[in-house]
């Protein structure tokens, strides 16, 4: 699995993630859609942690930059 987040992408899926929970523990968003919406937090997070997005894999993306020879 090789790394294809850069650092502004994986801050700014942290931000979102957090900014879910918040939401969720003020109970600003309630019922299905605060269960979706913590579900969605839950994989930014993960996949901000390992810095691999499985969607960005099969179109070969990556917000990583490149390293120089």
């Amino acid at each position: 699995m090789k790394k294809n987040m850069g650092l502004l992408d994986r801050r700014i899926r942290v931000a979102l993630a957090v900014i879910v929970v918040i939401l969720f523990f003020t109970e600003f968003i309630t019922g299905l859609l605060a269960l979706v919406l913590i579900g969605i937090a839950a994989i930014l997070l993960l996949t901000s942690s390992i810095s691999f997005c499985p969607i960005y894999f099969p179109f070969k993306f990556s917000t990583r930059k490149k390293l120089k020879d």
